[in-house]
């Protein structure tokens, strides 16, 4: 990557970020967060140089940097990366470690957290703006939607669909074949052995509808 990067978002995933982009060379600029009192101090060397919706550093983007949005809040996220499509034409790039391995056949969209030791399966499909904590293991042909979080350690077993907005806690297990519907949750270290509808939270081994 020839351009330097700047990190939308100075919180949660943010320093993982960073290290992310260090491990692979790859230069970052400087970060942009909406909390003020963060303006003016640094992660790891590198400034927290203004707010998110500055034009004065957004200007910067698709011209001489790229954008990662380092965003856990999934409403937050969303409206950052609409906030670059619509200002500066770009999609965030995607951040992977390069322990990861990534099956050569698989295919990921835009603007993905790839923490380190990530396995991702041949044929598996990730879309956009996912995040895919440390250690996370994705088998083959996984589908997986738009804004999905899995967390560390979790095993989604093969042929496994997860829907836009899910969010799968840490050191979860999800059985092959398995539905995880549009945002719904799963309750960390739950085993799910059947298919979870839109919007529900799940939790336990094996995993229940939380009421």
């Amino acid at each position: 990557m020839d351009k330097p990067v700047i990190i939308l978002g100075a919180k949660g995933i943010a320093h993982p970020a960073l290290e992310i982009f260090n491990s692979n060379q790859v230069i970052v600029y400087g970060f942009l967060e909406e909390d003020e009192s963060l303006h003016g101090t640094e992660i790891n060397t590198v400034p927290i140089l203004g707010h998110t919706e500055d034009d004065g550093f957004l200007k910067l983007i698709g011209k001489k940097t790229e954008a990662f949005v380092a965003v856990d809040d999934t409403k937050y996220r969303k409206f950052l990366v609409e906030l670059l499509n619509e200002r500066r034409k770009v999609q965030p790039i995607n951040a992977i470690h390069h322990t990861a391995y990534i099956a050569t056949d698989a295919s990921l969209g835009h603007g993905n957290f790839i923490n380190a030791q990530v396995s991702v399966g041949a044929g598996t499909e990730i879309g956009h703006h996912c995040i895919l904590n440390t250690g996370a293991t994705v088998d083959h042909k996984v589908k997986i939607g738009d804004f999905v979080q899995i967390g560390a350690g979790s095993i989604i077993n093969a042929e496994v669909t997860i829907e836009e907005g899910a969010f799968i806690g840490s050191g979860v297990t999800i059985v092959s074949g398995v539905t995880i519907g549009k945002n719904a949750r799963v309750g960390a270290g739950s085993v799910v052995i059947s298919s979870v509808k839109a919007n529900e939270t799940v939790f336990g081994n094996p995993a229940a509808k939380i009421k």
